[in-house]
């Protein structure tokens, strides 16, 4: 490069995970006008089958959408709802009877070998099978009954953040067409969604607290607790920073005693009943002096020594967590700018996991 030729912009740490962050409100649109129909059709041939029970399959990012989606089965519909182990079937070998259960697999790839043994075993031991995935020709859609593509397009960045945005919200459609709705409320978000990712410079002031952080802990309750989960796995993959993740439930069980007045929480708080019952937790929280920071609406922001305020009026509750992830997932992307690192390769990671 000649001494006149500019810097290729191309080449700046965290381009390609900042430009997918980015374009998660046209995913979410993308999702709303083209992949709607689809889902629906998809959902209305799963519940002419009726299934009794669902269990959930997912590794990484993909199982804090399957999370969300084991809240919106057992809230909205009523359906017991359990999170697979999928060594039980792949490593162990066992053959559970799977009739008149919904086996959902989620993946951004459809690619690792556990989860499409685990489905194929599903499917052999009576399972209605659907995938939930980015690529329509993976082995894994292929293998499954019904797939859902999330249509997020090509992610290119390790750190996946507009596939799962974009799982959850095809979740969602889903589970309210097997609910015989449209999901009409979710139009809002891509809106919405374009307004908190503007507000960047905002996460950026909020970054330099992280700087320097030895370990944070991110806690929420309800239809918050798989953001707290997934804005930790964030932390840890690109910053390398310990983030722990726990219901306030669990944290008050014995983890609180690890904070005080240094320790950085960072905590997920939606409007609805899941931040009413983050409340007593918040209450400890302060009374043990800790440095806490609230994702969430204005009146508990302005309570906390620092946060983000969330555009949750007139969000239901349950669609909350497509929002509360965006600046936590700039978060990540700040954090690990300013301590000197590249969030688009994070060390020691591959874009497609094959556990077996």
């Amino acid at each position: 490069m000649s001494a006149t030729m500019p810097a290729d912009h191309r080449e700046r740490p965290g381009r390609i995970m900042s430009s997918e962050m980015a374009e998660q409100p046209a995913v979410l649109r993308r999702i709303l006008e083209r992949g709607a129909p689809r889902i629906r059709e998809v959902a209305a041939a799963i519940a002419e089958r009726a299934p009794r029970f669902v269990l959930l399959a997912a590794r990484g990012t993909s199982d804090n959408a399957a999370l969300y989606a084991k809240y919106l089965l057992e809230i909205r519909l009523g359906l017991p709802c359990g999170l697979t182990s999928m060594s039980t079937t792949t490593a162990y070998g066992a053959r559970p009877d799977l009739r008149d259960v919904l086996v959902v697999t989620v993946s951004q790839s459809g690619g690792s070998p556990d989860l499409v043994a685990s489905a194929q075993a599903a499917r052999a031991a009576g399972a209605i099978t659907l995938a939930v995935t980015n690529n329509p020709d993976s082995p894994l859609a292929a293998v499954c009954e019904f797939h859902v593509d999330v249509l997020a397009g090509p992610e290119q960045a390790l750190p996946a953040t507009k596939t799962y945005t974009a799982s959850l919200l095809s979740l969602y459609l889903l589970v309210e067409g097997l609910r015989g709705d449209a999901g009409a409320a979710a139009h809002m978000l891509p809106d919405l969604a374009a307004e908190v990712l503007a507000r960047q410079e905002e996460v950026r002031q909020l970054a330099s607290r992280y700087r320097f952080a030895e370990r944070m802990v991110i806690t929420s309750r309800g239809y918050g607790y798989p953001t707290a989960k997934e804005a930790a796995l964030k932390l840890m993959e690109t910053s390398y920073i310990p983030a722990l993740s726990y219901s306030g439930a669990d944290l008050l069980h014995g983890p609180l005693a690890m904070v005080d007045n240094i320790s950085p929480v960072i905590a997920v708080v939606t409007d609805g009943q899941g931040g009413k019952a983050l409340q007593p937790v918040l209450d400890r929280l302060r009374g043990r002096g800790a440095d806490l920071v609230v994702v969430g609406p204005a009146p508990q922001v302005a309570a906390a020594s620092a946060g983000f305020t969330l555009p949750t009026a007139g969000v239901p509750e349950e669609l909350q967590p497509v929002l509360e992830i965006l600046p936590l997932q700039l978060l990540a992307y700040e954090v690990t700018i300013a301590r000197g690192q590249d969030p688009d390769a994070p060390r020691a990671l591959a874009k497609v996991t094959e556990t077996h």
